[in-house]
């Protein structure tokens, strides 16, 4: 231990903060790395260009093609980030062999073996997502389409996905998350916006209709206020998730990025967890929209940390990420936005909470300003660097040389 560790432990000390509780606390706290930072949101089963509201810009050299590029590309990150990691993957991720291809109606377990053989090694789980975009058959609606066969071809590839998490989770020995998300919406005013969405509501049920160990596999619904070419309506709205989790007994999943501008998921979070027992959140960093920045250090990510934290729901909340960045080394994204993703969690488990909610009570609000203010300038940089430290990773930004190096020696080789 440093002695600047030991001066600043003594502070929050003083404060009545407990620094080693919050440093054990957040090492058993998991994160869930998603898994298409690494190549542009592309995939491994022939998706040609994204579709469905998704865009990433930038053309930095050095994205993974193949599943031995993009999971050796994980262990780099994974090898500068602390604490407990999970990988969340989509569907798109199959990894096929010998020749085989197959539809996504059509995919099974053997097709995510090696990802499976990958956790083990590292002492990961493993999240899910159907991938329901850049596909024929997302062009137009999917859950929601009028044409049945459009449907049910997306019914098979959900249920797919649910049997291919129960594996994940047979295996590795944790329960997987689970979460459905769908592109469907219109550009402009629609005719009718009930009939889509009572199909999505049937589809839903017809997905969920199928025989899966509950405890093993947690199905999740996430919602989404726009996005390009869907911009007047959304099917999968935050009310229609919201209340279709609430009587169907699965999860919501909220983005912090689906949201209008002057919203915020903070603020919900509270609100969330008085209803339902466990919340999925995907944390991003929206610009002016959905646009899925590299998660900072910043004001809206150390508040949903506090919210988790002060509500005492760190097993309750169930986090990962979920940016795409082409415009900067990609390795670096992911280390940056884990890393503050995990900042922002100790920040949260350094504060006060017992006397603030006291404070409040009794109407102290100038006592609460002052303590919140007082503490952004705590020596919280030097809890963060004992945690690296005993997570023996790099301390501040001694990280970036390892991402240089492996930038020359092996991104910049790819072409």
């Amino acid at each position: 231990m440093s002695q600047r560790f030991l001066e600043a432990k003594e502070i929050y000390q003083n404060m009545g903060i407990d620094v080693e509780q919050a440093i054990s606390q957040l090492q058993n706290f998991p994160v869930s790395m998603h898994c298409w930072q690494g190549d542009d949101v592309v995939g491994f089963d022939g998706a040609g260009s994204l579709s469905g509201g998704i865009q990433t810009t930038g053309n930095y050299p050095g994205k993974a093609r193949n599943p031995k590029e993009l999971m050796d590309d994980i262990d780099m990150a994974l090898k500068l980030i602390p604490g407990k990691k999970r990988i969340n993957l989509h569907a798109s991720y199959a990894i096929f062999e010998d020749g085989e291809k197959v539809d996504r109606d059509a995919i099974e377990s053997k097709h995510f073996q090696k990802w499976v053989e990958f956790a083990k090694e590292r002492g990961l789980g493993l999240d899910f997502n159907p991938t329901i975009f850049s596909h024929p058959k997302a062009e137009g609606l999917t859950l929601s389409s009028a044409d049945k066969d459009i449907r049910d071809f997306w019914i098979r590839h959900c249920q797919a996905c649910i049997r291919i998490s129960e594996y994940f989770a047979s295996e590795l020995g944790t329960p997987c998350l689970m979460n459905i998300w769908i592109p469907d919406g219109l550009k402009d005013i629609p005719g009718d916006r009930l009939t889509p969405r009572k199909r999505f509501k049937e589809s839903l049920d017809e997905i969920l209709s199928m025989d899966y160990d509950k405890e093993k596999v947690l199905v999740c619904l996430e919602s989404k206020v726009f996005g390009i070419g869907m911009e007047s309506y959304t099917v999968g709205s935050s009310e229609f998730t919201i209340n279709y989790a609430k009587t169907r007994d699965i999860l919501p999943l909220m983005d912090n990025g689906h949201y209008h501008p002057t919203e915020v998921v903070s603020d919900k979070l509270s609100a969330m967890l008085l209803f339902h027992d466990k919340v999925a959140l995907h944390v991003t960093r929206p610009v002016r929209w959905d646009s899925d920045h590299v998660v900072l250090f910043d004001d809206e990510t150390k508040e949903i940390a506090k919210e988790i934290v002060r509500n005492d729901a760190m097993e309750r909340v169930l986090l990962g990420l979920d940016f795409f960045d082409a415009s900067i080394n990609r390795i670096a994204a992911w280390v940056v936005g884990m890393r503050n993703m995990q900042k922002a969690m100790l920040f949260a488990l350094l504060q006060p909470y017992d006397e603030l909610r006291t404070l409040q009570d009794a109407g102290d609000f100038t006592k609460i300003m002052m303590i919140q203010e007082e503490l952004k300038t705590y020596p919280f940089s030097d809890i963060w660097d004992e945690y690296c430290q005993r997570n023996q990773v790099p301390v501040r930004e001694k990280w970036y040389q390892d991402v240089k190096k492996y930038e020359t020696d092996v991104l910049a080789k790819r072409g």
